[in-house]
């Protein structure tokens, strides 16, 4: 096990009615004049933005309403809210909505305390100093980003989609209640289903070996969530399942299942080139590569991937062929991405094949031109990028 430092200081308000203590929650963090950021018509429809502005009224406090962020998130969206806490002198933002406008919150927040373009953030050119503080009303359990220190962003000047983690940008809060799911469609729920495992997959395939409890919470993580994205599917209205999503949402980012390991984002900052280009839902773009990346990479360490096979897609372990057992595990991922309606190839995911000309620029933009490599259960290089993305296109 490696050393580690573990940081989670988002307070989280669980529960039936947890939205009602919103306006306390930004008093208490010291929010006079308010952001409120959130997406399209499920913040309306679920009655978040009337019940937070009643609040918010009712204590005094100031706000500005800012809608319209989309999944894959985009620069353009950041620069506006930039613009409009600067004019209106705000001084907390609130997010109300899933990772998307989260990640949108959270850059917000790095650019108005800073002179240059936010960009910078997001193309290593410069290092986030301070933020402005955050606080977010989840209701979509996927992206974890509620108790993160990640926040990714797409730049649609040229389909970039780049990330930045910092302590920083950390929430300040998180109010979650699994009611506010309840109406999520079948399809996003899956596709929430599978980035949270992701998080999870993306810390659990480590080189390092030694991290027994680190492995067992992880491990506990993913076969609930596996089992919850099946309860979901029968009864979207099963609140102790979706109590289960939700939690495993936040645990799955927050570094938790990663203590003591090296974490492995390949598939991430593969996906990230995929939907930057072609606007797919993050989710099932991963699910998409992951198949292929999982292949090109296994017998680095065939005992991670037959533990994960045994584990947590219950295979029965070939103790005389642990690459036997290992290409089941995968197998038996990619039937369980069918089984929630989940590609796992790029035909499935864009309906066709992607042109030698489009794989090399996934590959040149994801490795920038061979000058960075991904991952560490395998270091990949340009070249290993490229033949993951051909796999998964001729899967």
């Amino acid at each position: 096990m490696i050393n580690f430092t573990y940081y989670t200081p988002t307070e989280v308000v669980f529960g039936k009615g947890a939205e009602q203590q919103t306006a306390s929650l930004i008093k208490k963090y010291n929010g006079t004049n308010v952001l409120i950021h959130y997406g399209g018509k499920s913040a309306e429809r679920l009655g978040l933005i009337s019940l937070v502005t009643q609040m918010l009224d009712s204590e005094g406090i100031k706000y500005t309403l800012l809608g319209g962020v989309v999944p894959n998130p985009r620069l353009s969206m950041v620069r506006k809210g930039i613009e409009i806490c600067r004019a209106n002198g705000i001084n907390f933002i609130l997010a109300i909505g899933g990772g998307s406008v989260i990640d949108s919150s959270k850059a917000i927040a790095y650019g108005v305390e800073y002179d240059g373009d936010v960009w910078d953030f997001f193309d290593n050119k410069a290092v986030p100093q301070k933020s402005m503080p955050v606080g977010a009303i989840v209701t979509i359990p996927a992206a974890g980003s509620e108790m993160s220190d990640s926040c990714v962003i797409t730049n649609e000047d040229g389909d970039w989609k780049r990330g930045s983690n910092n302590n920083l940008c950390r929430c300040k809060f998180a109010v979650m209640n699994p009611e506010f799911t309840y109406s999520l469609p079948a399809y996003q729920t899956a596709c929430g289903a599978v980035d949270i495992m992701m998080h999870t997959m993306e810390r659990y395939f480590s080189p390092d070996t030694d991290m027994t409890l680190t492995d067992a919470i992880a491990e506990a993580l993913m076969r609930t969530v596996k089992d919850t994205a099946y309860d979901l599917l029968k009864n979207p209205n099963d609140y102790q399942a979706r109590a289960q999503m939700m939690w495993a949402s936040s645990l799955s980012h927050n570094d938790l299942t990663g203590c003591g390991t090296k974490r492995d984002f390949a598939t991430h900052r593969l996906e990230h080139e995929l939907s930057g280009m072609f606007d797919v839902a993050h989710a099932a773009g991963l699910s998409a590569l992951w198949g292929s990346w999982a292949r090109y990479v296994m017998n680095v360490n065939v005992s991670r991937f037959v533990r994960f096979a045994v584990n947590v897609m219950g295979v029965e372990n070939d103790y005389n062929n642990p690459e036997k057992t290992a290409l089941k595990g995968i197998e038996a991922m990619e039937r369980f991405y069918h089984d929630i309606n989940m590609p796992t190839n790029i035909s499935e995911l864009l309906g066709k094949k992607l042109t030698d000309a489009q794989i090399d620029e996934l590959a040149q933009k994801c490795s920038r031109g061979d000058t960075i490599t991904q991952g560490s259960f395998k270091v990949l290089k340009m070249a290993d990028v490229r033949e993951i993305f051909a796999l998964a296109n001729n899967a």
